[in-house]
């Protein structure tokens, strides 16, 4: 059964290049064995991420993330079945939500997770990944 997770959480720490090129190599890495895809968003003291693959591989990595002491708040904002994988092309792609970028603070000035529905989030997504805005880096 091909599900989807979106969950959002607070940086403990600073979001540094370092944090973020660790979380993306171990991602990428467990992502492809498992085929999972999906799409992490951070910024602003946020991250946002979409899981897409099978239902126990999604929950089991879940757990270990919520676990993960570099972001404490986690919430799942979305989980169910889905018919096709949004995020196909990335076993995981990062979108950078900084507040430097005018797609966020001009469009979206406002745009928090956690009073977002799943909708909100994925366009907002959706839109960052087909600008400049995302670091499309396949995986």
């Amino acid at each position: 059964m091909l599900t989807q997770l979106i969950y959002i959480s607070r940086a403990v720490g600073p979001q540094t290049t370092t944090v973020t090129s660790q979380i993306l190599e171990t991602a990428r890495a467990f992502n492809k064995s498992h085929d999972l895809t999906g799409v992490l968003c951070q910024g602003k003291g946020l991250y946002v991420q979409v899981l897409e693959g099978e239902r126990s591989v999604v929950n089991s990595l879940y757990r270990s993330i919520a676990a993960d002491s570099r972001h404490v708040d986690a919430e799942i904002v979305l989980f169910g079945e889905i018919k096709n994988r949004q995020f196909k092309d990335w076993s995981m792609a990062l979108v950078n939500l900084s507040i430097d970028d005018p797609m966020v603070t001009m469009k979206h000035p406002e745009f928090d997770p956690y009073s977002a529905d799943s909708r909100a989030i994925i366009g907002l997504i959706t839109e960052l990944l087909s600008s400049s805005s995302a670091i499309q880096t396949p995986g």
